[in-house]
């Protein structure tokens, strides 16, 4: 490669960093003023991106392009709903449908929210343990697989999603209440729909399985 085709590739290497972490930025305000440490992860994980894109395009790690879009939907519908919701207080959309900004200390569905605050860091660990283990399944998966890939990204973004929330906040915002008459779904947000859609494919991947 040539002197002038090489530094024009680090020009475009360098505008296509600067051009993501801007996208990063106006999606998600909340991250403006953070730490350096903060943005300077962002900047690494997209440096990891694009050093892997070409890898990406030949293995089931293309799929993750599912994940990133299941994070960026969470956290810019949780970014909108802390900005125009009340905390605890329902904005009727349609009948059975409701938008009530809750904080959730458990798992999604609410589960052990009411427990002593052990589950905060109880679940960060378990969190990171199972992204690490459904990352390292869909990188060893085999080709053909489109099912059980698109299920694992999905938990695997919804997982994401809601650990950010833990770190960032240490509880999760949920946004989201369905109900019927006097019975009502425990709120939940994108990030617990994704995680429920790739667990209903593992079970149906599972089913079709031989």
């Amino acid at each position: 490669m040539s002197e002038h085709a090489k530094q024009k590739c680090d020009f475009c290497f360098a505008y296509k960093i600067n051009a993501l972490q801007s996208l990063i930025l106006t999606i998600h305000p909340c991250i403006v003023g953070t730490s350096d440490l903060i943005r300077g992860s962002l900047t690494l994980s997209i440096l990891c991106i694009h050093v892997n894109s070409q890898l990406m395009k030949t293995t089931n790690l293309r799929w993750l392009w599912l994940t990133l879009a299941i994070i960026v939907l969470d956290q810019s519908s949780k970014s909108v709903a802390v900005q125009w919701l009340t905390l605890h207080q329902a904005l009727p959309v349609w009948p059975g449908f409701n938008l009530t900004l809750v904080h959730n200390t458990g798992a999604a569905f609410s589960f052990l929210s009411e427990a002593g605050g052990w589950q905060r860091y109880f679940f960060i660990v378990l969190t990171l343990v199972i992204s690490v283990v459904m990352l390292v399944w869909l990188t060893r998966l085999q080709a053909g697989r489109a099912t059980l890939a698109g299920a694992l990204s999905l938990v695997i973004g919804g997982a994401v999603g809601n650990l950010w929330d833990r770190l960032q906040y240490g509880y999760v915002v949920d946004f989201i209440e369905v109900y019927y008459g006097q019975w009502s779904w425990p709120v939940f947000n994108v990030a617990d729909s994704a995680i429920t859609i790739g667990a209903a494919l593992l079970i149906l991947d599972a089913l079709r399985r031989p």
